[in-house]
């Protein structure tokens, strides 16, 4: 099923009048409903493939289509600069992320720090850092912040990589874990099933942006701009602040509580590269 919705965003986007736009989950609540007031604003029909960054990254290398790239963190970004895969020029940060641990509803299992994640008999899941940005995150955050031995136990808690930043909210939404390293703004996704418990400021290592560019594939970049110039707007502000994404660096160092480096790179070590 989902191949074949690839396979028609792939062709209604080779017509005029229609945007493909492969897309990182971390922003998904939020875009859904700027792409549906864009298309009621301009008459453009608006394609999004939602994922992994870079699942969806390579999904866009593979078959040459897109008008936009528009992951999760500025991680993927800039390998998609590196693969000249998009325009560097056109690339805008649109809203900021910060790490939490995310939670069921009333958080049953009484967890109460990052420590508490390497306690035998918690479930948790992470995203697959190898190709979603909050799974990189997430391990970074570990491997700064556990020991040896909570390493090791925290490694035996997890029971699955989930795929994208929409299925690792889920996964707590859906009680099937106990909890996740996720974003902030999976609470403010569905506070009715998932809670937040907020990391030491010391436990964070990097504020997170989401970052949009042109596709160097897009036959039709004035449109795409356009896109960008809406999602950058203050009107498309107030939809993501309807979610509680945040809207600048020193809005993130607040919540936090102290400055932190901005987005950049983080290397996964190999052995949380699952086979």
């Amino acid at each position: 099923m989902r191949g074949l919705f690839i396979f028609l965003a792939l062709i209604g986007a080779l017509f005029a009048k229609e945007l493909l736009i492969f897309a990182g989950s971390a922003s998904k609540p939020a875009t859904q409903e700027i792409a549906k007031l864009f298309e009621q604003k301009y008459g453009v029909k608006v394609n999004i493939i939602f994922g992994g960054s870079g699942y969806v990254l390579s999904q866009m290398q593979l078959t040459k289509q897109g008008d936009i790239y528009f992951p999760g963190s500025s991680d993927f970004m800039e390998i998609a600069k590196k693969k000249h895969l998009v325009l560097p020029e056109s690339e805008k940060k649109v809203v900021y992320l910060v790490s939490a641990i995310n939670v069921q509803k009333g958080n049953p299992k009484h967890i109460h720090s990052i420590h508490d994640l390497a306690k035998p008999g918690i479930k948790v899941a992470i995203a697959n850092p190898e190709g979603v940005c909050v799974g990189a995150y997430a391990v970074e955050i570990i491997e700064h912040a556990l020991s040896p031995q909570e390493k090791k136990q925290f490694r035996k808690n997890i029971i699955n990589y989930t795929a994208s930043c929409a299925k690792t909210a889920n996964a707590i939404a859906l009680k099937q874990v106990d909890a996740v390293i996720g974003w902030r703004v999976f609470h403010y996704w569905n506070s009715d099933l998932i809670d937040n418990i907020k990391l030491q400021k010391d436990e964070i290592i990097r504020v997170g942006y989401i970052p949009i560019a042109i596709s160097t594939f897009s036959k039709q970049k004035e449109l795409a701009q356009k896109f960008i110039d809406f999602i950058t707007s203050p009107e498309a502000k107030k939809i993501f602040a309807k979610y509680h994404y945040l809207s600048s660096k020193e809005e993130a160092f607040k919540y936090i509580g102290e400055e932190k480096k901005v987005g950049g790179v983080y290397k996964v070590p190999k052995e949380w590269i699952s086979n």
